[in-house]
């Protein structure tokens, strides 16, 4: 089941890029976009990454954490490429995508398998979700996020 609008947002603690332990409960306080990709520095995943990088200026003191089934080793590189300059946590066993209803049926060139369904919350200072945006295009997440911090 995806989490949608009013929903709490469920606490997580993952391994970003750096090796350093990122916990949702930990950014209380502030706005958090938390947005799942499917493969590090694949072109969907790059121009979703590098397009949340482009508006990070813009949207104050919101932060910013994306998170895939990659090992931080992969992560690091992707970031490094970049310069995204965010956490990107590593998810290995799928279990907050899960969590998030971000894993799920995916379907490429008529297989199907279980992937991640590419999507991105935007959870408010209380840790609930805001905005809830599933399969969601890669170029539409910064617009999105923009939109809804301005209204």
């Amino acid at each position: 089941m995806t989490l949608k609008a009013g929903d709490p947002a469920p606490d997580f603690a993952l391994t970003d890029q750096h090796g350093t332990t990122v916990r949702l409960s930990d950014l209380r306080g502030r706005k958090v976009l938390v947005y799942f990709y499917p493969r590090a520095d694949t072109p969907g995943c790059t121009t979703q990454a590098c397009g949340l990088r482009d508006v990070a200026g813009q949207i104050g003191d919101t932060a910013i954490i994306g998170i895939s089934p990659d090992k931080p080793t992969a992560q690091e590189k992707f970031d490094a490429k970049y310069g995204l300059g965010f956490p990107l946590l590593s998810d290995e066993d799928h279990a907050v995508a899960d969590a998030f209803g971000a894993w799920g049926e995916r379907s490429m060139y008529g297989k199907k398998y279980m992937g991640i369904v590419r999507s991105a919350f935007l959870i408010d200072e209380a840790g609930k979700i805001q905005e809830a945006w599933v399969k969601i295009s890669p170029k539409d997440t910064p617009t999105n996020l923009l939109k809804a911090l301005a209204g």
